[in-house]
């Protein structure tokens, strides 16, 4: 299942790159925690964390791990988690003072229950994880353009 969504930000790249992948409790609502487990180069490919996310009435825990990073145009994780795994990509433009960002996520289910679950309900799954994005990233935006 894929999702893509893009929100345009009147702040600086620098800012909402840095605030986009180090502060993801504070504008995301699904995500409770996210702790970093070991830092290589101030978050740089193959920095490892781990995120507890809280969706829906059920906590999930994923280890994530850096794999694309390149300060400030884009970044890229991918999380694993019993279920399923969740790969997305956070890609930055510059445009006159202002920043469009564009997330693109991927969800990659696990087993074949999960892989039936997802063939059957994913058009679902996607309208209520892209609900979910379109309000994190209104959080983002308005967090963000607050601090200007």
């Amino acid at each position: 299942m894929k999702t893509e969504l893009s929100i345009e930000i009147d702040r600086p790249i620098d800012a909402v790159f840095d605030y986009t992948n180090n502060q993801v409790p504070l504008w995301s609502k699904i995500v409770v925690t996210d702790q970093i487990v070991n830092n290589v180069n101030n978050g740089d490919v193959g920095t490892t964390f781990r995120v507890i996310t809280h969706d829906h009435g059920r906590e999930m825990i994923f280890d994530g791990e850096v794999i694309q990073f390149d300060a400030p145009y884009l970044s890229r994780v991918i999380m694993r988690g019993p279920q399923f795994d969740i790969d997305v990509e956070y890609v930055f433009v510059h445009r006159a003072g202002r920043t469009r960002v564009t997330q693109r996520s991927q969800v990659i289910p696990k087993g074949l229950v999960m892989k039936v679950m997802f063939g059957l309900f994913g058009w679902m799954f996607k309208a209520s994880g892209r609900r979910a994005l379109e309000a994190d990233f209104a959080t983002l935006k308005q967090q963000l353009e607050a601090e200007a």
